[in-house]
C-alpha cells in the first residue's frame, strides 16, 4: 500500500518552515481557535479559503460544498453555520463562488452525472428563478452570469436560516457577504453589499 510519503515530507517541511518564523505558533494555535470568519465556499481544489485571502491557520472557519450551496435540509452545513454564529461567535459569513465552477457548468449541461444531479437540482432552481436574467446570452456569459447568481441565491439562503435569524434577532454582529473568486487571475470581487440584517434581505 502506498503511504503517500510525500504528501507527510511536504507537511514537516510546511510545520518546520512555521516553527522557524514563529516557534510559538503552533502551542498557541492549539490553545483554541477564535475566528472571526466563516467561509462558505466551493470544494475546488482551485479555490483555498486561508491562501486566497492570505489568512493563517486558526483565523477562518471553512465549509466546503459542491456549488458552495446552501440547503435548508443539509445538516452539516447548517450544523457548521450553527457552530459557527452561535459557539465561535463569526462576525462575517462569505459565501464565496468562483468563475469555470464544475457544479455550475453541470447545471447547465441537461447531462446525467449520478447522484450529484440531486444536489445540482439546488443550482437548476436558481436558473428557473431567474430565467430572463439569461435571455439572449451566449453559453460562456450564462456560465458566468449563473455562477453570479447563486453567490446571490445562497446569501439569501443563508440570511434565512434560523441561526442567523436569531443572531440578529439577539443584536449578534454578524455580516454576510457574497463574492466570486476568478481563477484565471486570482482575484476576489463583491458581488453585492454585506447584509447586517433581516430588514436588508427583505429590501432586495
Amino acid at each position: 500500500m502506498k503511504t503517500l510519503k510525500h504528501l507527510f515530507d511536504n507537511n514537516r517541511e510546511w510545520a518546520d518552515a512555521i516553527k522557524k518564523e514563529d516557534p510559538e505558533f503552533f502551542s498557541s494555535l492549539a490553545k483554541q481557535q477564535n475566528p472571526e470568519y466563516l467561509w462558505i465556499g466551493c470544494s475546488d481544489s482551485r479555490v483555498p479559503a486561508n491562501e486566497i485571502i492570505k489568512l493563517p491557520p486558526g483565523e477562518v472557519f471553512v465549509h466546503r460544498n459542491i456549488a458552495n450551496v446552501i440547503v435548508h435540509t443539509d445538516l452539516n452545513c447548517l450544523s457548521v453555520i450553527q457552530f459557527a454564529v452561535d459557539v465561535l461567535k463569526v462576525k462575517h459569513i462569505i459565501i464565496c463562488g468562483h468563475y469555470g465552477c464544475s457544479g455550475i457548468k453541470a447545471a447547465l449541461d441537461d447531462k446525467k452525472h449520478g447522484l450529484i444531479d440531486n444536489w445540482l437540482r439546488h443550482v437548476e432552481d436558481v436558473i428557473r428563478f431567474n430565467e430572463e436574467s439569461f435571455v439572449g446570452l451566449n453559453s460562456d456569459e450564462k456560465f458566468n452570469q449563473l455562477c453570479e447568481l447563486n453567490v446571490k441565491e445562497q446569501v439569501k439562503n443563508i440570511c434565512n436560516t434560523t441561526m442567523v435569524k436569531n443572531a440578529w434577532e439577539n443584536g449578534q454582529e454578524l455580516s454576510i457577504h457574497g463574492w466570486i473568486y476568478n481563477i484565471e487571475d486570482g482575484i476576489l470581487n463583491e458581488l453585492a453589499p454585506c447584509i447586517t440584517s433581516l430588514e436588508e434581505v427583505n429590501i432586495k
